[in-house]
């Protein structure tokens, strides 16, 4: 997209604030930490992840993340 075209962008039809979030207040899973550590979902990566939150906290999921 050139800066023209990104200038002239009808604000009208951007996504409202309401629905852009980071996740930063929702609270982490066990599979969301699995699926960031790139590991498949089954019950014993579960397990794992479940000890790690508990341990850790949110942070568990932070270290994961670049």
């Amino acid at each position: 997209m050139s800066e023209e075209s990104v200038s002239k962008l009808d604000p009208s039809r951007a996504t409202p604030d309401r629905l852009l979030h980071t996740g930063a207040t929702d609270d982490v899973t066990p599979e969301d930490l699995v699926l960031s550590s790139g590991r498949d979902v089954t019950p014993e990566t579960l397990e794992w992840a479940k000890r790690r939150l508990e341990k850790e906290g949110r942070s568990a999921l932070d270290t994961q993340l670049p």
